[in-house]
């Protein structure tokens, strides 16, 4: 299976995110994903050290920034 489709399977579920060259993870809900891994992320909080540092709302993810995505289990 691509990358792709089964990142488009988390459409509506929540997720982490991890980027290149950042010590922080976003969490937030999978709004929309293109066919280059850009995320749309809602409700999204960044975490630093395990902890929540800060709310942004609504945040473009540019796909070639990521290392890693994640899904959380509630």
């Amino acid at each position: 299976m691509f990358p792709s489709k089964k990142v488009q399977g988390l459409v509506g579920t929540k997720i982490q995110v991890e980027m290149k060259g950042e010590e922080s993870i976003l969490e937030g809900v999978l709004e929309s994903v293109d066919d280059y891994l850009n995320l749309h992320l809602v409700n999204t909080t960044e975490i630093i050290n395990g902890e929540k540092s800060r709310t942004l709302g609504s945040v473009i993810v540019r796909g070639n920034n990521i290392i890693l995505i994640n899904p959380v289990n509630e």
